[in-house]
């Protein structure tokens, strides 16, 4: 029974693991960024989001995915397609910042935590269906 249900989950069972070590990453980099340095906010997100992708990056495609590329260039075509998706889910990341903060008046990292939520689930779709997908030959 524990065989087939880590059979069925076995690529979400690590991404939740290394999903929350990836939050973590994001969440108290901007909070230390943000409240202890006194940071501006988005400037705050933007260091700690792409700090955050990083780790993911090494994360995913080794104990995640377990993705293996053959030559350099797939290796950057991985690396690139990975940052590029990251981006897209960056612009949603920062509009739900600037609208939760700014326009909402929202705590700062209340809105962080759960902007999170939404580029968790977002990036998962990425990164299974797209960029580190089993493909053929």
């Amino acid at each position: 029974m524990l065989k087939e249900l880590w059979n069925k989950y076995k690529d979400m069972i690590p991404y939740a693991f290394f999903g929350v070590l990836t939050t973590l990453v994001n969440i108290i980099t901007f909070d230390v960024l943000w409240h202890f340095l006194g940071w501006n906010y988005q400037f705050a997100n933007v260091l700690a989001y792409w700090l955050s992708v990083l780790f993911a990056y090494v994360t995913n495609k080794l104990w995640v995915f377990n993705s293996h590329t053959a030559t350099w260039k797939d290796f950057f075509k991985e690396m690139f397609s990975f940052f590029l998706f990251r981006a897209a889910s960056w612009v949603i990341d920062q509009s739900i910042m600037t609208i939760g903060v700014s326009l909402l008046h929202g705590n700062a990292l209340i809105v962080k935590i759960l902007d999170n939520v939404v580029v968790i689930i977002l990036n998962y779709v990425f990164s299974k269906f797209i960029i580190f997908r089993k493909r053929n030959g």
